[in-house]
């Protein structure tokens, strides 16, 4: 089991049971202020929120129950079946020129390592990290035990025709082509290999 570090249990907009999908998604920021926007934005209404966090140095948060959903998506059926967990992930970046340093979407400057591939309009991305990976699987093992959800991964980034009929693991991307996380500096090679299952395919 997963050891979770903090609970916020922030109040859902509904609840359903029955879940049969997991969906990875990142913070598009740093995890203290993603945690404060969620908690403190629109008066502390915010309802795009996911049901746990896997920070850079891999601390795990619950943010909603399980059973909960909130307005994650605009199609209230994939909020219902599925449970949401972000990375904390900067995603894309943009060099500043005459610097030695990235920003990303709202600013943030970022002075890593980054990931170099154009996709979707973009070239530079935040990396994630092993620990992250490996311990988002072992989030994932325990959501899929605990849930009898099916064990499959659809394993790449890339858009898909009817992704919300898909039971299993998928990210965000595999949505919509606007949507670039996960990123291509996700690794689904070594995410796969940490869960050690030969269904997950």
């Amino acid at each position: 089991m997963v050891d979770i570090k903090e609970n916020f249990n922030l109040k859902p907009v509904g609840k359903q049971k029955k879940k049969k999908q997991i969906i990875l998604t990142n913070t598009g920021r740093d995890v203290n202020d993603y945690i404060n926007s969620l908690k403190y934005r629109h008066n502390g209404k915010y309802d795009k929120v996911p049901h746990f966090i896997v920070s850079r140095d891999a601390f795990v948060y619950r943010v909603l129950p399980d059973i909960g959903y909130s307005n994650y998506f605009r199609n209230v059926n994939v909020n219902r079946n599925s449970i949401i967990i972000s990375f904390e992930n900067l995603g894309w970046l943009e060099k500043k020129p005459l610097t030695d340093y990235h920003v990303n979407w709202i600013g943030d400057i970022y002075k890593g390592e980054v990931y170099e591939r154009k996709w979707r309009d973009y070239f530079f991305w935040q990396p994630y990290t092993e620990n992250q990976i490996q311990v988002c699987a072992e989030l994932c093992k325990d959501l899929i035990g605990e849930h009898s959800m099916d064990k499959k991964c659809m394993g790449h980034n890339t858009r898909v025709e009817g992704v919300e009929k898909y039971d299993g693991i998928v990210s965000k991307s595999n949505f919509d082509s606007r949507f670039t996380d996960l990123s291509p500096a996700f690794n689904f090679e070594k995410f796969l290999k940490y869960i050690e299952d030969e269904q997950f395919v």
